[in-house]
């Protein structure tokens, strides 16, 4: 009885097997999800911004009070060393600095205002990283087309051999010419190991940017891999980056936060008087109360050197500004360019090229197995078709990624 559990156990593990192990495929959605969920330079920027905010806290707090207690005039040497307190001076003393010219109120709102450029710099990051992202994922989409075409053109190419193998078997070409098309095939399948190569290497890249550790037979990405000539116009991508790009927007909030640490700056230059209250007791008995104001003469130090510093601080984040803006308009016009050349490319292998490579090499191959073309020309036939099939994939590639770089560019997804 215990053998027969045994191999029931052991049957239902090998048919469980194929469901544990299956691949799994993502597309870009969910493959963005997944990187925003866990990227580890991503959490890390994510961690600055509540350091940021945790820091609003501190900037906005009150000064401590002072506390003092005081005992003095002990007589343990007098006449009457058995009374060494009797005429003792009890004291205490309480001070609080009072912060004028709204300095709290201030350094709250540079903060802040250092919190939301935090913010805008996490989206900046992520603008990025999502670049490198979807350029890892369209080269995955590459490499996939690429494979399978490869595969494709070795089987066809064996259907080929199959059929002058018959030839020669019959006597209708010679040994030679079979042999030179037996070479041939060392290509289509080095073609097809290249292939497999790269979109390993393609699936590795991608799973180092999500950290995962997910074995590549069992990660795929799905998606379109192909072209679309969508109407765009430049002067509304121009107007949308400036509306969205992130580093723009901190640049600006730079500009903002500088006035507001000037305007602290001038207030640190101003007096905090410290108010104070005391009260003890004088022996016999007699008790006391008073009161006092501490005022600092800033007669030298007006924290000059902070306005300067603050002032010009203001300028220089101005020209920031400047140099974000016309960065933003250098990107969309230089993305912009790079797709429309693309899709120049790519308009006319789609509309004439795969057509006419795809007619010439079956017209070719027919003729060549009817006699009526040569080995030469077959074989010139077949190169072509696969040298005009893999442009076409690469300038696909090249044309997902100008699109990305234009959605990094403009800020958000203009092309989907």
């Amino acid at each position: 009885m215990p053998h027969i559990i045994r191999r029931l156990c052991v049957g239902l593990l090998w048919l469980a097997t194929p469901a544990l192990f299956a691949q799994q495929s993502f597309n870009w959605q969910q493959i963005k999800d997944r990187f925003e969920s866990g990227n580890p330079a991503l959490k890390a920027a994510e961690i600055n911004v509540e350091e940021s905010r945790a820091q609003e806290v501190t900037a906005y707090l009150r000064p401590n009070p002072d506390a003092t207690f005081s005992a003095d005039q002990f007589e343990p040497f007098n006449t009457n060393p058995y009374r060494p307190f009797a005429s003792i001076l009890s004291a205490a003393a309480f001070s609080y600095l009072h912060e004028r010219e709204h300095k709290r109120e201030l350094r709250l709102a540079s903060q802040q205002k250092g919190t939301t450029i935090a913010q805008s710099q996490l989206e900046d990051q992520k603008r990025l990283l999502l670049f490198n992202l979807r350029n890892a994922f369209v080269g995955v989409l590459q490499a996939k087309a690429i494979l399978a075409l490869a595969k494709e053109n070795l089987a066809e190419y064996d259907h080929v051999l199959d059929i002058n193998r018959d030839r020669r078997r019959a006597g209708d070409i010679a040994e030679v010419d079979l042999e030179r098309l037996e070479l041939q095939r060392v290509q289509f399948e080095s073609d097809l190991q290249a292939a497999d190569v790269n979109l390993r290497t393609a699936k590795i890249q991608l799973l180092a940017l999500l950290n995962e550790r997910t074995p590549i037979e069992q990660f795929d990405v799905v998606g379109p891999f192909d072209f679309n000539d969508q109407p765009l116009v430049l002067e509304e991508l121009r107007r949308t980056a400036l509306e969205n790009r992130p580093d723009l927007k901190a640049a600006v909030q730079s500009v903002d936060k500088a006035q507001t640490d000037y305007k602290l700056a001038v207030s640190n230059g101003s007096t905090d008087p410290t108010f104070g209250v005391d009260f003890g007791r004088n022996p016999p008995l007699t008790n006391y109360l008073g009161f006092s104001v501490s005022i600092p003469l800033r007669i030298f130090d007006q924290n000059q050197g902070e306005k300067a510093r603050t002032q010009l601080d203001i300028g220089r984040n101005e020209r920031l500004r400047d140099s974000a803006q016309a960065q933003v308009f250098s990107d969309v016009d230089s993305a912009y360019a790079t797709l429309k050349s693309t899709v120049a490319l790519l308009s006319p292998y789609k509309s004439r090229y795969l057509e006419i490579a795809t007619k010439v090499r079956a017209t070719i191959s027919y003729a060549f197995e009817r006699g009526g073309a040569s080995l030469l020309d077959f074989l010139q036939a077949q190169q072509d078709y696969r040298t005009v099939q893999v442009t076409y994939l690469n300038l696909i590639g090249s044309y997902l990624t100008a699109a990305s770089q234009l959605n990094m560019a403009v800020g958000r997804e203009v092309i989907q």
